[in-house]
C-alpha cells in the first residue's frame, strides 16, 4: 500500500479566461473547476487511477477540508487526516490568453500535536510506501518530515521545494525535484540535461537512494547509485501545466510498486505526466491506453 502525506493540502481552483489579465479589469471566466489539491493528494489520486491501494493522509481544516474528503472518498482513496485550526487553503491557477498566473494561500498553522497525529496515522496504516509531497503548513518543519521517515519500516519518497531537502536529515528512498529546485538545492548549473543529471546525482549523495528530476519540456532525469537515465518527453498540446510533477512521481511509483524496473517506472511517469499537462486542472487524467503511451518514450544512459 502507497501512504501519501499532505502537510498543507489545498482546493485548486482554476480559472480559464478569454482576455490578458490587465490592473483594475474585471475578467469573467469562461470555465472554472475545483480539484483536490496538493502534492500527496495529487499522487494518492493518480497512483489509485493506476491501480495501486492509496490511503490520503495530512492535515485538512474547515468546508475546504471537507470538500478535499469528499472528493477523495469519490475516488476510492481511504482518508486518515488531522484537524487542522482554520480551513485548508485554496489555491488558484488563472488561465488567461495562453499565461498562467498563480495565487497560493499560506494554510492554517499546525501545531507539534497535529503534525504528531499525522505521523500516528502513518504508523497505524504501516504502508510499503510513504510520500510525503508539498509545502509545510506556518508552525511545521522539516523535522515532521524526517519523523515521519524515521517512524516506520517503509521506503519514503520526498517532492518539496528544494529550500526543504536541503534541511531533510533523515534517509530517503527518493526525492522529486523540478529543474528550479534541483539548483535551489544544490547551487549546481541546471541548464543542461547533462548539469541536471550531474546535479541529481551529487544531490542523491546528501541522503536519498534516487533523485527523479522533472524537466518540464525537456522531459526528466533519474540517477541512482547505478545509472542516470534520461526521459525525452512526448509530443503534447499543453494546456494547464499544475501537477505535471505529481503524475511524473505518481506513474513512476506506481511502476514500482508493480516491481518493474528503473527505466519502467521513468517511461511510466512521463506517459502521466503528459496525459495530465493535456488538460485543465489537477483531476487525474484519462488513462486508457498509458502503457501504450509508455511505450513509446525513449529513455537512454547519461554518462554516470
Amino acid at each position: 500500500m502507497i501512504c501519501t502525506v499532505t502537510l498543507n493540502p489545498a482546493v485548486d481552483q482554476t480559472l480559464q479566461f478569454d482576455e490578458s489579465m490587465e490592473p483594475d479589469t474585471v475578467l469573467r471566466a469562461t470555465d472554472a473547476r475545483f480539484d483536490a489539491g496538493g502534492k500527496g493528494i495529487n499522487v494518492a489520486q493518480f497512483c489509485t487511477a493506476l491501480g495501486q491501494r492509496c490511503l490520503a493522509t495530512g492535515i485538512l481544516g474547515g468546508f475546504t477540508g471537507q470538500f478535499i474528503r469528499d472528493r477523495l472518498r469519490d475516488d476510492g482513496i481511504d482518508c486518515a487526516f488531522a484537524d487542522a485550526g482554520g480551513p485548508t487553503r485554496l489555491n488558484t491557477t488563472a488561465v488567461a490568453n495562453s499565461e498562467e498566473y498563480k495565487l497560493n494561500h499560506d494554510g492554517p498553522a499546525a501545531g507539534e500535536a497535529t503534525v504528531a497525529a499525522v505521523a500516528d496515522a502513518v504508523r497505524d496504516a504501516d504502508p510499503d510506501r510513504v510520500v510525503v509531497g508539498g509545502s509545510l503548513p506556518p508552525g511545521a518543519t522539516t523535522d515532521a518530515v524526517d519523523a515521519i521517515a524515521a517512524a516506520g519500516d517503509w521506503d519514503t519518497l520526498v517532492d518539496m521545494d528544494g529550500e526543504y531537502l536541503r534541511e531533510l536529515d533523515a534517509q530517503y528512498a527518493l526525492c522529486k525535484p523540478n529543474r528550479e529546485e534541483l539548483a535551489a538545492a544544490t547551487g549546481a548549473d541546471v541548464s543542461t540535461i547533462e548539469g541536471c543529471a550531474r546535479a541529481a546525482g551529487d544531490f542523491r549523495k546528501q541522503g536519498f537512494d534516487r533523485v527523479l528530476a522533472s524537466l518540464g519540456g525537456d522531459g526528466a532525469v533519474l540517477v541512482t547509485a547505478d545509472t542516470s537515465l534520461y526521459a525525452e518527453p512526448l509530443d503534447a498540446e499543453v494546456v494547464d501545466t499544475v501537477g505535471a510533477g505529481d503524475a511524473l512521481l505518481s506513474g513512476a511509483v506506481a511502476a514500482w510498486a508493480d516491481g518493474s524496473d528503473d527505466v519502467t517506472a521513468l517511461k511510466t511517469g512521463v506517459a502521466v505526466a503528459t496525459r495530465l499537462v493535456a488538460q485543465a486542472g489537477t483531476a487525474s487524467p484519462d488513462l486508457d491506453g498509458i502503457t501504450e503511451a509508455r511505450d513509446r518514450v525513449t529513455v537512454r544512459e547519461l554518462d554516470h
